[in-house]
């Protein structure tokens, strides 16, 4: 008789557990269903993101293209290519000095604009005449990409837009960014400059008073 109830019992027991397994199976399901759901929703929405920033950013690269022409480089056909540059020697010949863009002075060329194809200017300036204001203290510019000056003689005195007015000595050097606007003011008798430009070949713009 002690048998048959504790036969029964187990029976019951593993009924219950059946059952209880089989009622846990649907919540698993309905979990992983719903993880799987969150996670592709993540995707989806990562995936959005992605499309809505490269679509911006195409967006902005072609702004940019229309508001600054340069940058569409490849449409335009390349500048021609220089010669290859070569050596330029330049010793010194009282005869080399010539005029050349102030009647007040006289140039000596030093060979660098052929040498280089045109690229870059060099030559030796000195005043040949005593400084007069009213011909010589004359604002203006030149349109180039870069310019030095360095003084081999004497001094000169200079103006520059921004800094004002500088006396420049044997020994000293300056730069005079494109279409700064400049004078000079005075110099020595005996003052020589060298100066370097580029490109060979510029503009110069006299400025009214």
């Amino acid at each position: 008789m002690a048998k048959s109830k504790r036969s029964k019992t187990r029976t019951a027991a593993k009924s219950t557990a059946r059952k209880t397994s089989k009622a846990r199976k649907p919540a698993v399901k309905t979990a992983a269903k719903a993880k799987s759901a969150k996670g592709k929703a993540a995707k989806a929405v990562a995936a959005k993101s992605r499309r809505v920033t490269t679509a911006r950013a195409s967006k902005a690269a072609r702004g940019n293209v229309a508001a600054n022409p340069t940058r569409a480089a490849s449409t335009r056909p390349a500048k021609p290519a220089r010669m290859p540059q070569r050596v330029a020697v330049s010793h010194y010949n009282n005869a080399d000095f010539e005029s050349g863009l102030r009647a007040y002075a006289q140039y000596r060329d030093l060979g660098i604009v052929d040498a280089t194809d045109g690229m870059v200017r060099a030559h030796v300036l000195r005043f040949t005449e005593p400084c007069d204001p009213a011909v010589v203290s004359k604002l203006h510019f030149h349109d180039t990409e870069f310019q030095m000056v360095y003084v081999l003689k004497g001094w000169v005195k200079t103006e520059l837009e921004g800094q004002g007015e500088i006396i420049m000595r044997q020994g000293s050097a300056w730069t005079q960014p494109p279409k700064i606007k400049h004078k000079i003011n005075d110099y020595s008798e005996d003052a020589e400059l060298l100066e370097i430009i580029l490109p060979a070949d510029f503009g110069t713009e006299e400025l009214p008073a």
